[in-house]
């Protein structure tokens, strides 16, 4: 049908449009989102939030295909995971002068710095910016969680690192000195705490359709950020003792307070419309180079722990021996140069499935931290015995082994034994240490067993455990078969920390600050420097 007086009909349409006055409704396309409609439905943070908790520890999909696990191989798995004595590789790189065998690969250590500091770097910087041009100081909270779970492995792996300064725009970020560091941790800890808190108290939810690890819930998360912040205090202990006490206590005795139980874990499988799958089973199964570590197969195969066949699979090796539990297993020797991964294919597997979650924190290492806070005086709601003993139960119930087993495993005088293989190489190493799981002995030698047992039931976040064995010397460790170091490293201290990739100084201003943060470092840029935080 014909519309004769259309011009009619035109004034009369912008008549009404100038009569509403209206300007910003006229110039808005009614089909685009806005903003605001972005913040209100989580969707302008949604993505970078979900892409940061993935970058945490580097979690994929199976459409990611094998991206996600070669990072996270190179960036942990053939660091952190190995000197934590946990895995031993089933492969030789560069001729055996690789980071098992204390020869640092530039390449390897730009994965891990990408891996721990800048993946997240741009999400964050997103929801920080989203939070200045519309205050949304709750997701915020979140967002700064989240960062200080990956950025305290950073700092814990190199040293200093850009904090203050980070996401600024400018072309070459400072770096700040790891006590820096640490205390915008608990600044900012701190902070998100006491904003999320009302939320928590009132039972909400905060970004629920993109939260992979709580499903939204602001009391989980405040109990995780409670139980980041005692790890964090814990680790400064020998560093500063006034400090690691009050922001441990301050953590433990909130209202809210720290994780408590199995299902507070801090975990990520699956969740928010997305299935991950687990890097080291591919790494184990897929690659063939990931199989049981020496020193690991020491306290579980002495201790007569069950959890055994819980963390590996047995072994049709004919080297494999009997275990007092019961079944062969056979594992891996640290830091060996044998070529090809056809040496030890048949040694213990890792007990993992594609499902199997990866673990940022569970409530087992919360109770060890607590115990030894208590070991110490610290205000810990407990004392050290139980609380240690109340981490061996819960660790057990996270393993699916029942918490009635616990007294018999304490009280049995069972020691770590020794490692022996006949072949392809011939290694005889005897007990790392006679420290049975029994609550008996001086200060030091409780120490010993309050972080032997957190190791153990750390399994097998690699990263913490490397943190505690420099932080406390705990547990004791086989030392490796071949160090390629040249003197470098020493054979009996291992690794200190990693070096600044080589990508941190191309420039001349990139140069001149990274000679600030060597300053910082109060040490030459090399593996044998301390941290500012290993000072036992």
């Amino acid at each position: 049908m014909k519309i004769k007086n259309y011009k009619y009909i035109i004034g009369a349409l912008a008549l009404g449009l100038f009569s509403s006055c209206d300007y910003e409704s006229i110039n808005t396309n009614q089909l685009e989102m806005t903003p605001e409609m972005g913040i209100m439905d989580g969707i302008a943070v949604g993505a970078p939030f979900k892409s940061i908790q993935q970058n945490v520890f580097p979690v994929g999909t199976q459409a990611d295909d094998t991206d996600v696990i070669n990072q996270y191989q190179i960036a942990y798995h053939l660091s952190a995971d190995s000197w934590a004595g946990y895995f031993g590789q089933n492969n030789n790189w560069d001729g055996g002068r690789n980071h098992l065998t204390y020869v640092l690969n530039d390449g390897w250590i730009s994965a891990s710095y990408k891996a721990a500091y800048s993946s997240i770097l741009d999400s964050w910087k997103k929801i920080k910016d989203e939070h200045e041009k519309i205050d949304m100081p709750e997701t915020f909270a979140l967002a700064q969680i989240l960062k200080i779970s990956a950025w305290h492995k950073a700092t814990d792996m190199f040293g200093p690192i850009p904090y203050k300064h980070a996401g600024e725009p400018i072309l070459v970020v400072p770096y700040d000195s790891q006590e820096d560091v640490y205390q915008y941790f608990f600044d900012d800890l701190s902070e998100a705490i006491n904003i999320l808190t009302p939320l928590a108290e009132q039972n909400g939810k905060l970004m629920a359709n993109y939260d992979a690890i709580y499903a939204g819930s602001a009391s989980k998360w405040v109990q995780y950020a409670n139980s980041l912040k005692l790890r964090l205090a814990m680790r400064i202990r020998y560093a500063d003792a006034e400090k690691a006490k009050r922001y441990a206590e301050e953590a433990v005795n909130h209202p809210i307070g720290v994780m408590m139980a199995k299902d507070d874990e801090a975990q990520i499988s699956k969740g928010a419309g997305s299935v991950f799958v687990n890097n080291i089973e591919w790494l184990d199964k897929q690659y063939n180079e990931s199989r049981m570590g020496s020193s690991i197969l020491a306290y579980l195969s002495g201790y007569e722990d069950p959890r055994l066949p819980k963390y590996f699979e047995e072994s049709d090796s004919p080297y494999a021996v009997e275990v007092p539990q019961g079944g062969k297993y056979q594992a891996i020797p640290t830091g060996h140069v044998k070529a090809t991964n056809d040496y030890f294919k048949a040694f213990s597997h890792s007990n993992f499935k594609s499902e199997t979650p990866t673990y940022w924190m569970r409530a087992s290492e919360v109770y060890f931290l607590r115990a030894e806070g208590a070991l110490i005086g610290w205000n810990m709601k407990g004392d050290a015995e139980s609380l240690y003993k109340e981490g061996i139960s819960i660790s057990f119930e996270e393993n699916g082994i029942p918490s009635s087993a616990v007294d018999a495993y304490i009280n049995s005088g069972k020691a770590p034994a020794k490692y022996e293989l006949e072949a392809p190489i011939s290694v005889n190493v005897p007990a790392p240490t006679s420290a049975t799981a029994e609550w008996e002995g001086s200060t030091e030698q409780k120490l010993e067993k309050i972080i032997t047992q957190k190791w153990i039931a750390l399994f097998p976040n690699g990263q913490e455990a490397w943190s505690e064995w420099r932080r406390t010397g705990y547990p004791k460790l086989h030392q490796v078969i071949k160090n390629n170091s040249g003197g470098e490293v020493s054979t009996e201290k291992g690794i200190r920390r990693m070096i600044y990739p080589k990508s941190e100084r191309q420039s001349a201003d990139q140069i001149e600050n990274y000679n600030k943060a060597v300053e910082l470092l109060g040490g030459p840029d090399k593996p044998s420097t301390n941290l500012w935080w290993d000072k036992k």
